[in-house]
């Protein structure tokens, strides 16, 4: 199952940004050209050196206002630049050796998508008619004198055909272009769990033979995640099964949740569902409450970050999340999607570099077998092995020091959260509220 062949997106950090949010666009396109995309530039800095070597961008494209309603596939939105702008962005970053992904929304566009417009206007006259679900008996909500499919009931959101070879042909024109214009390597698919099969084989197929590597990446919530990731179809997807259970086994004082759900998914048995796979692993995005507004202790912030960095998959970083951010779900998606001056460095952003130092330099985070030798209630150690080389996860999340005894198999290790060396000799001291990453030698 999964893809087992390396890519280099299994061994990266991401980190998303949306950037009509960071970037303080208004919500409504205005139709006014700003640059405001070259902030980004003044943030590659703050990217490298937090440790993060990949770049997800949320949408980029003209649309109508947040990003997923898009007007045109080859045009960066009048509200962030120019095409000329965006291709800087991608350079900057690229001199940083960090890669560049941008969000690929295929499975429906904008009212304002022009050749949806043309259909509108000419019915059953215009030569767009099948690039849709159109039936011209009814009426829509914004009575256009048809009736269209939405994407799950919205309808400022206009559902395409993907069984239509022109719709095909017209989406990967645009990545074609964007690959070759901007330089990009990679593509994250908006609702992945809703797009043809045929359409990802055939995307996967056509990116595959324009780019060395280029990883694909799937919005994916439920179901049997291995129908999308595969070598015929997606290199990875989000990870939302185990991403609940990263906060909820703080929150109830149950690390056998997580635990439970990393080894059914990831663990030694053949019928463990997801091994070989590398999927995209995250505490917050910009469609969910902000980590540190979910936990119930602000202690186990440092301690959620260590576990997803330390779970089998690739961990990603939303922008602002990593000083601290808070921002609640039930505010609104803007509330998710702030604008930023500058970053922020604080003991979070100092605890994810050495988590980002120790994914660099340990091949066993990337693709190591997973085991978990102890665990109770708010203790977990959970290790990972590839090749001969062996790496721990610790996590105390009690108010309380715990001493954990098990048989590491070494004695000595380097801990990437004190820069310290970690003795194992007459058990492993854990302070109360701490998360360790020991590399042992």
């Amino acid at each position: 199952m999964g893809n087992n062949e390396k890519n280099w997106g299994y061994e990266s950090v991401f980190y998303q940004i949306y950037p009509l949010g960071l970037c303080g666009a208004p919500f409504a396109n205005d139709g006014v050209q700003e640059h405001r995309i070259l902030k980004i530039i003044e943030w590659a800095d703050h990217i490298a050196d937090l440790g993060c070597n990949a770049v997800y961008f949320s949408p980029v494209f003209e649309s109508d206002t947040h990003g997923y309603n898009t007007r045109d596939y080859k045009k960066i939105d009048c509200r962030l630049g120019t095409n000329e702008d965006f291709r800087q962005v991608c350079a900057a970053l690229h001199e940083k050796g960090i890669k560049v992904v941008i969000d690929g929304v295929f499975n429906h566009v904008g009212r304002g998508f022009p050749q949806f417009i043309d259909v509108c206007g000419k019915k059953w006259d215009s030569p767009y008619k099948d690039w849709f679900y159109i039936n011209f008996d009814g009426n829509s909500n914004y009575n256009d004198g048809l009736w269209y499919e939405g994407w799950e009931g919205c309808f400022d959101l206009v559902k395409l055909n993907l069984r239509n070879p022109a719709v095909v042909d017209h989406i990967l024109d645009a990545v074609k272009y964007w690959i070759e214009y901007f330089d990009i390597d990679g593509i994250r698919l908006d609702v992945a769990y809703s797009l043809d099969f045929d359409f990802l084989k055939r995307l996967r197929s056509f990116t595959d033979s324009l780019k060395e590597d280029f990883f694909l990446v799937g919005e994916l919530l439920h179901g049997d995640y291995s129908r999308w990731v595969n070598p015929e179809m997606l290199h990875s997807a989000t990870n939302y099964e185990c991403y609940k259970g990263i906060y909820s086994s703080l929150n109830s004082g149950n690390m056998f949740e997580i635990c439970h759900s990393l080894k059914n998914r990831f663990g030694p048995e053949n019928w463990c569902m997801y091994r070989g796979m590398h999927l995209l692993n995250f505490v917050d995005n910009h469609d969910v409450t902000r980590i540190a507004s979910i936990l119930s202790d602000p202690a186990h912030l440092p301690l959620a970050y260590a576990l997803m960095f330390g779970m089998p998959g690739i961990p990603c970083i939303y922008y602002g999340s990593e000083w601290g951010t808070k921002a609640l779900k039930s505010d609104g998606d803007p509330a998710l999607r702030p604008a930023f001056d500058k970053p922020v460095e604080n003991e979070l952003t100092a605890l994810i570099k050495g988590l980002c130092k120790a994914r660099r330099e340990c091949k066993a985070l990337s693709y190591g077998d997973l085991s978990v030798p102890v665990l109770t209630n708010k203790q977990c150690i959970i290790q990972r092995d590839y090749d001969g080389e062996r790496v721990f996860i610790a996590i105390n999340a009690d108010n309380s020091p715990f001493t954990a005894h098990f048989n590491a198999g070494y004695g000595l290790a380097d801990d990437y959260v004190t820069g310290g060396t970690h003795d194992f000799g007459g058990g492993s001291q854990l302070a109360p509220m701490s998360a360790h990453i020991w590399k042992c030698k």
